[in-house]
């Protein structure tokens, strides 16, 4: 067959450890084979963003906002081991935390639904997506830890001097100090891209904080949601037959757990990180998570949700064999190019990731997975098969629906 034509390129952002193995395999028997596949890359594996004092990871970002869509494979944010492991200059900050703040997004982590991958709460039908604000909060606080006795204050000044001061607590002995902010115009950013992706995907949409408890900060973005949907949304969403409501986020845990699912539930960043976990374990397997950054100008980037799986690549340098799930890096690089075909008007492309999804789910379901989904699905007879194998079978099952 002819391969398929692209006209635009992808950002290609490659990776680390075990995922940077199948993402080779992922390209060499599932694209290549079918596409003519036009990216620019970046190399964003741990050595390469060390020989570069970590400019790589800006530039793959900057190339994203040109382009407007990327797909990324999973990497390292190192920490003291990883310092010594691969003699670092300097503790390099998280690749997807650069990207998500020069590209202002949001992350939309949506759970893979698979026959004879049951998820843990009965009543949940379809798939549930988890937005999570990128910005400040916890990942960008500043922490002291007390000595002794003393009063703590949280102190600003602004530009013309003056002085706001409040009292946080006077500590009789030892301690431990946390401050975070964030930003008026990063919170209207993270509404925005919510509405957007609600109304692009026609799902429902759920926002949920601790107002009652943070009266400044979580109200905030109650207000900020809240003033943004009815300047811009309302009608919108009144016509696309979706809602939009705000709940606190106990309130929204209890809810979730009684729902079918298939809506879109926003949270700040901290609370996208658990509540996105709780979601795709309850789902079944962090392997089988999609994610997406989207920015409020509609530029979106690509990757699985999970990290780069470690104790297998060890396994693997050492010649044993493994059974690595790829399926949240392969509807990664799906995800990529359906947006790409549908924004380059090319329905071959968007047709071929559409394909690709069913074949990698029909693997599945006709009993073929790697070990992970082996141990919890419903399906009997099954056979578990090693990373390489399990690409395979899925390509067999992609040759057939040409």
């Amino acid at each position: 067959m002819e391969k398929i034509k692209m006209t635009t390129p992808l950002v290609e952002m490659d990776g680390d450890e075990m995922t940077r193995i199948l993402w080779k395999m992922i390209k060499d028997e599932l694209l290549l084979p079918f596409i003519d596949l036009k990216t620019e890359y970046y190399d964003l594996g741990l050595e390469h963003r060390n020989e570069t004092n970590d400019q790589v990871t800006v530039d793959s970002a900057k190339a994203t906002l040109k382009y407007g869509v990327a797909v990324k494979c999973a990497t390292i944010t190192p920490n003291a081991a990883r310092m010594t492991e691969y003699d670092l200059k300097e503790m390099w900050k998280s690749p997807n935390g650069t990207i998500r703040a020069i590209l202002d997004g949001t992350v939309f982590r949506t759970p893979i639904v698979v026959k004879g991958i049951d998820p843990c709460v009965k009543n949940w039908e379809k798939p549930i997506t988890l937005a999570r604000h990128a910005y400040g909060d916890v990942y960008k606080n500043a922490e002291i830890k007390i000595p002794g006795a003393g009063k703590a204050e949280l102190l600003f000044t602004a530009e013309d001097g003056t002085i706001i001061r409040e009292e946080i607590h006077n500590f009789t002995g030892p301690g431990i100090l946390q401050g975070m902010y964030n930003t008026e115009s990063s919170i209207k950013s993270f509404a925005k891209a919510c509405f957007n992706y609600a109304l692009d995907t026609k799902q429902d949409l759920w926002f949920a904080t601790k107002d009652t408890i943070s009266k400044k900060y979580d109200h905030t973005f109650k207000d900020i949601f809240q003033e943004v949907y009815d300047q811009e949304y309302a009608k919108k969403y009144e016509e696309a037959g979706i809602e939009y409501f705000y709940t606190l986020i106990d309130d929204a845990v209890a809810r979730v757990m009684k729902a079918k699912g298939g809506f879109i539930w926003a949270c700040k960043n901290y609370d996208g990180d658990v509540m996105s976990d709780m979601v795709s374990s309850a789902f079944g397997s962090l392997a089988m998570m999609t994610s997406v950054l989207v920015s409020p100008t509609g530029v979106y980037e690509y990757e699985a949700a999970h990290g780069t799986v470690q104790r297998h690549y060890y396994k693997h340098l050492k010649g044993e064999e493994t059974s690595t799930n790829s399926v949240a890096t392969i509807f990664a690089w799906t995800g990529a190019l359906r947006k790409r075909g549908e924004l380059d008007q090319l329905p071959q492309l968007v047709e071929f990731a559409d394909k690709l999804e069913k074949a990698t789910l029909s693997t599945i379901e006709g009993g073929k997975m790697t070990k992970d989904l082996a141990l919890i699905t419903s399906l009997e007879n099954v056979t578990v098969l090693n990373s390489e194998e399990f690409i395979r079978e899925i390509r067999k099952e992609l040759e057939q629906l040409f």
